[in-house]
């Protein structure tokens, strides 16, 4: 449980509230998230392309401020498809669990005509899953959430890099300040407090956790128990990868 867990191993993320110009600032430092990212590669033997990994952070960044901007008992998960070159993007977070996870997908990706982001959130007493799909046109995940805020969640909001790895994300509320909103930039953002009357709303907890193990990957296996030597083509063994983080397990014909 996460509880049980140092809280040092966590990044915290802050709930602020802009009075006066109606709007809310989710912000958080990211390094440990980072660290933690980049220990997980290093313990699978993945590494990426400079530009890929650079996304993929980024990526992650902001799905866990769009998620505290989010009611606490949401899942959510993006996947961007995107081409030339061809790669995938996904990542979920969650609240509750107190995470966030993704990966890249390089090989055996489909080229789309487009380049296409998908948002599938899943409220914790909901059966059915809400969907978003949008167009997207680059190849920037502070673009990709200013879209996808205009499209979906229909209210604007603004995605910000500041210096050490610190991301920011603004979001509209109802009466916000349209003119103060649209002259934003980085610097009026980092000094925010300085200049604006502030209020803390909350703070939540994430870190870079996936919580896959080899008994929850085999089930996905269930259908080849009764196929196996079409599963294994010989092999005494094969390697799957969890598809949320891209860790790999040895499974063997007995373990079916």
């Amino acid at each position: 449980m996460s509880e049980q867990i140092p809280a040092e191993e966590f990044t915290k993320i802050e709930s602020i509230f802009v009075r006066h110009r109606n709007v809310l600032l989710v912000r958080g430092h990211f390094p440990g998230i980072y660290t933690d990212y980049y220990l997980h590669l290093m313990e699978e033997k993945i590494r990426h392309k400079e530009d890929l990994d650079q996304m993929l952070k980024d990526t992650l960044a902001m799905l866990v401020l769009h998620t505290v901007s989010r009611p606490w008992a949401e899942t959510i998960a993006w996947t961007i498809n995107l081409r030339a070159p061809r790669v995938n993007i996904f990542a979920t977070a969650s609240s509750i669990e107190e995470s966030i996870i993704g990966r890249l997908f390089t090989e055996g990706v489909r080229e789309p005509d487009r380049n296409f982001f998908f948002a599938q959130t899943v409220t914790k007493d909901q059966s059915e899953p809400r969907q978003s799909t949008l167009e997207v046109d680059d190849r920037d995940p502070l673009h990709w959430i200013e879209q996808y805020y205009t499209q979906s969640e229909q209210r604007p909001a603004r995605a910000f890099r500041l210096d050490d790895e610190v991301f920011v994300l603004v979001v509209a509320q109802p009466d916000f300040d349209e003119e103060w909103f649209a002259a934003l930039d980085s610097e009026t953002v980092s000094r925010i407090e300085d200049d604006e009357e502030t209020k803390l709303l909350e703070t939540r907890r994430f870190r870079f956790q996936c919580g896959c193990d080899l008994d929850k990957i085999l089930p996905v296996l269930g259908g080849w128990k009764d196929k196996p030597d079409e599963l294994f083509e010989g092999a005494d063994q094969i390697n799957i990868q969890c598809p949320r983080c891209a860790a790999s397990y040895i499974v063997t014909k007995d373990m079916l």
